[in-house]
């Protein structure tokens, strides 16, 4: 394979949505409160990009290192176990992506204050520590909740602050749907990798429930998502045209009935872009309707 491909698949670019959602959800609703600021955007977006990517990077690293990814995975291929990244090459490609968000951070940090610098280097050590390090607590059943706070109202509220300089409660709340959205794509991928997750013991929520239970979380988490903008819609009598995020429920009814029916875990992949496809829309939907 040629070496750009290999590294641009390593990226796993099919679900990089969860990072640039929540940008695009702060940005808006910062548009609409008088509050943007193009350049802080886009810093956040690439910092938001690179965190992600740095993560996917140290978890192919590290889910090979611990004999969670092998040569029976039905998931997309990894590089380093399918070898054509060697491990020492990768590591330090992630240590290298979290310096560049740091190094980028910096001007967030000048425009905002220490508080951004916290959450940077919390999400940092998150991504890291979510498959790596002593107690890699992706293997102990929390990496839903580590994706639903760090993609969902982390990303969503430090996106409006940096821009803004200024947090309120809703910004927070609205931060929770693309924070399940995010989530949802997780669970797909952990009920297709259930049994060499099992193997490997890595104890992930659908590992330690089952499947049955991690598609009722699925669904959960995309209608929770769906409706939580007519909530707003009902409080505040505002931006009714966000309402229109329930319009995801539609394609969501065919990725539920290929997750009911479908048997073969190799065949659920499609299923997973799919679904990182709905948090795109949701928050597009959402971000047009609040800003305009």
């Amino acid at each position: 394979m040629n070496t750009i491909v290999v590294w641009l698949s390593a990226t796993r670019p099919k679900t990089l949505s969860v990072a640039v959602a929540p940008i695009i959800v702060g940005s808006a609703m910062a548009w609409a409160n008088g509050g943007f600021s193009l350049g802080a955007m886009l810093v956040a977006m690439a910092c938001a990009l690179l965190i992600t990517i740095g993560t996917n990077f140290c978890n192919d690293y590290a889910d090979f290192a611990r004999g969670a990814d092998t040569a029976d995975r039905k998931g997309p291929t990894r590089v380093t176990q399918a070898g054509l990244i060697p491990p020492g090459h990768i590591k330090i490609a992630t240590f290298v992506i979290f310096a560049l968000a740091a190094i980028l951070g910096m001007y967030l940090v000048y425009r905002a204050g220490w508080v951004i610098l916290l959450i940077g280097l919390v999400s940092i050590a998150a991504g890291i520590l979510y498959t790596a390090g002593p107690w890699p607590f992706g293997y102990k059943g929390l990496g839903d909740l580590f994706v639903l706070v760090f993609f969902g109202p982390v990303a969503v509220g430090g996106t409006y602050y940096v821009q803004a300089l200024e947090i309120t409660p809703y910004v927070i709340i609205a931060g929770i749907a693309p924070g399940l959205l995010a989530t949802a794509i997780l669970l797909i991928n952990n009920i297709r990798d259930m049994e060499e997750d099992c193997r490997a013991g890595k104890m992930t929520t659908v590992v330690r429930f089952g499947r049955k239970f991690g598609i009722g979380m699925w669904v959960a988490c995309i209608v929770i998502a769906a409706l939580m903008p007519l909530e707003f819609v009902r409080v505040t009598g505002e931006h009714i045209w966000s309402g229109l995020t329930v319009l995801i429920l539609i394609p969501a009814m065919s990725i539920l009935h290929g997750l009911v029916t479908i048997e073969d875990a190799s065949r659920l992949n499609p299923l997973l872009g799919q679904t990182a496809l709905l948090l795109l829309a949701h928050s597009v939907i959402f971000a047009l309707a609040w800003a305009l």
